[in-house]
C-alpha cells in the first residue's frame, strides 16, 4: 500500500515498530484524497440537482417538447457515439475497473452522463440520477490514481470512494452512500480495507451538496413514515414484512430483466448506435399521447406521471394507496427508456416502482400504507442491486429508526428472492445467494447466463444419451 508513492517497505524501521503509525499516514492519506474527491462530487451533484431541477420545471410548462423526444434521443445518442465510446458502459465499466483494472476512466464520462441525464429529462424521458452521480464520482476520483501515484490497491478503494460520493450527495444519505460503495461491486462481500476511506468522503459530499445546494435553492426530497403508525413487531408482522419482502424482491428482478431486455433488443436490432434512443423516443412519444388520449393533442394538460422522476408520485404513495398497475407501468417506461439508449440512472424510478408497490400492498397485507411504502421504496432497490445492507442504513437515514426492524427485513428478503440478478451486470458473485450455487461464486452476472446456458445444455445432452442407451 502506497502512500504518496511511498510503500510500507520504504518506512524507517522506527516507524515500521508502532504499529498505530502507519493507520495515521493512511488516515492522512485518505483525508486528503477524500476531501478532495468528495469536495469536488459534491460540488458537482449540486450543480447536477440544480440542472435537473431546472429541466423538470421547464418541461412542466412547456409539455411540447415530448414531442421532440426522437430529436432528443439522437443528440445523446451521437454524442456518446461520436466522444463517449470509451465512457458508454456506465456504472458498469466502474464495477470493472475495481475487479479488473484496465486503464484510468476518462474524465469525460462526468459531464457526458450529466448533460445526457439532463436532457433526458428534459425531453420527457423516464430515468433517475443515481447513476449520474455515481459515475460522476467515480470518473472524479480516478483523475487523482496518477496525482497521487497510487498503486492497483488504493486505485480499487479510490473508484470505491467515487462511488460512495456520488451516491451519498445525490441523495443525502451519507452512511448509505457509503456502505453502498463497499457493497455493491461484490455479491454478498464487503471492502472493509476501504471502509474509513468510503465514509469519510461520503460524509463530505453529503456535506457539500449540501452547503453549494442551499446557495441554489436545492435541497433534497423529505419522505416521512409517522412514528405513531408503525406497529410492534409480533410474529405475525414480521411475517407479513418477510411476504412483502419477496413481493419487493421478485419486482427487482423483474426490473433487471426488463432493462437488459430492452438494451438486448435494441442493441440486436439497431446496429447504428444513434439511432436506437430516435426509435425509442418516436415509441416514447407516441405512448405518451396514448396514455392522454381524452385530451387529444393538448400537450399542456398531458399526464407525464410516470415519465421525469416521478417523485411527487413517490411522495404520495406514502399517504395514498396507488393503483396495482403503477409500479408496473413505472417498470416498462423506464426500462424502456434506458434500454433504447437515453442516459440516467435507475435507483430513483425503483423508489417510484416499490413504494407505489408497498402502497398497493396495503389493500392486501395489514401494515400501515406509510410502512409499507417505504419498505417498498428501498426494498425493491435492494432486490435490484443486491445491497440489502445500504439500503437498509437508507431507510433508517430517510424514514428514522422506529421501521429499522421493518427496513431491514423487508431489504434482506427481498434480496434473497431477487436471484443472481441486478440492474449492475458487472457484479461478482462473492457469496452465492443459495445452497447449489456455488459454481457461480467468482462469475459476472453477466456470465451466469452462460454458465446456467451450458448446464442446461449438458442435462439435456445427458439425458438424451441415457434415453439413447436404454432403447
Amino acid at each position: 500500500m502506497a502512500f504518496l508513492g511511498y510503500t510500507h517497505e520504504q518506512l524507517p524501521k522506527w516507524v515500521k515498530k508502532v504499529e498505530q503509525f502507519p493507520v495515521v499516514l493512511y488516515i492522512l492519506k485518505w483525508v486528503l484524497i477524500g476531501t478532495l474527491v468528495g469536495g469536488l462530487t459534491g460540488i458537482g451533484s449540486a450543480l447536477f440537482l440544480w440542472g435537473l431541477h431546472w429541466a423538470t420545471e421547464w418541461r412542466g410548462g412547456h409539455q411540447w417538447i415530448i414531442f421532440a423526444l426522437p430529436a432528443g434521443g439522437f443528440l445523446i445518442g451521437a454524442c456518446y457515439h461520436y466522444l463517449g465510446q470509451s465512457v458508454v458502459k456506465g456504472n458498469n465499466q466502474l464495477l470493472d475497473e475495481i475487479t479488473k483494472p484496465n486503464r484510468i476512466i476518462p474524465l469525460k464520462m462526468a459531464p457526458l452522463v450529466t448533460v445526457a441525464t439532463i436532457a433526458t429529462h428534459l425531453f420527457g424521458g423516464s430515468a433517475g440520477r443515481e447513476g449520474t452521480a455515481v459515475q460522476m464520482g467515480g470518473a472524479i476520483a480516478d483523475q487523482f490514481t496518477k496525482i497521487f501515484k497510487l498503486d492497483k490497491y488504493d486505485r480499487k478503494i479510490l473508484i470505491i470512494t467515487g462511488i460512495a460520493a456520488g451516491f451519498s450527495s445525490v441523495f443525502g444519505t451519507p452512511l448509505a452512500g457509503a456502505i453502498f460503495g463497499l457493497e455493491v461491486y461484490i455479491i454478498g462481500r464487503m471492502r472493509y480495507e476501504a471502509i474509513f476511506p468510503s465514509f469519510f468522503t461520503a460524509i463530505v459530499a453529503n456535506y457539500a451538496t449540501h452547503h453549494v445546494g442551499h446557495y441554489f435553492g436545492i435541497s433534497h426530497t423529505e419522505y416521512l413514515i409517522p412514528t405513531e403508525v408503525i406497529p410492534e413487531m409480533t410474529l405475525e408482522n414480521l411475517l407479513l414484512c418477510v411476504l412483502a419482502g419477496v413481493a419487493f424482491g421478485l419486482t427487482g428482478m423483474l426490473f433487471s430483466k426488463a432493462n437488459h431486455f430492452w438494451g438486448n433488443l435494441f442493441k440486436s436490432k439497431i446496429s447504428y448506435p444513434p439511432l436506437r434512443p430516435v426509435i425509442g423516443g418516436l415509441v416514447l412519444a407516441i405512448f405518451i399521447v396514448i396514455l392522454n388520449f381524452n385530451h387529444g393533442f393538448d400537450y399542456a394538460n398531458y399526464d407525464l406521471k410516470y415519465f421525469g422522476l416521478g417523485v411527487p408520485v413517490i411522495v404520495d404513495s406514502f399517504t395514498t394507496q396507488m393503483d396495482w398497475y403503477d409500479f408496473l407501468m413505472k417498470t416498462l417506461t423506464t426500462s424502456f427508456t434506458l434500454g433504447a439508449g437515453f442516459k440516467g440512472g435507475e435507483v430513483t424510478p425503483l423508489f417510484y416502482i416499490g413504494s407505489t408497490l408497498g402502497s398497493f400492498l396495503s389493500t392486501h397485507i395489514s401494515l400501515p400504507v406509510a410502512l409499507l411504502a417505504g419498505m417498498g421504496f428501498v426494498g425493491v432497490f435492494s432486490g435490484a442491486t443486491n445491497t440489502p445492507m445500504a439500503c437498509t442504513m437508507m431507510g433508517i437515514e430517510l424514514f428514522g429508526a422506529p421501521s429499522a426492524v421493518f427496513i431491514a427485513v423487508a431489504c434482506i428478503t427481498a434480496y434473497m428472492f431477487s436471484g443472481h440478478t441486478s440492474i449492475y451486470n458487472s457484479q461478482i458473485v462473492g457469496s452465492p445467494k443459495h445452497v447449489g450455487q456455488d459454481n457461480e461464486k467468482g462469475s459476472t452476472l453477466s456470465e451466469i447466463d452462460v454458465i446456467r446456458a451450458a448446464e442446461k445444455k449438458h442435462i439435456e445432452q445427458h439425458d438424451k444419451d441415457k434415453k439413447d442407451n436404454d432403447e
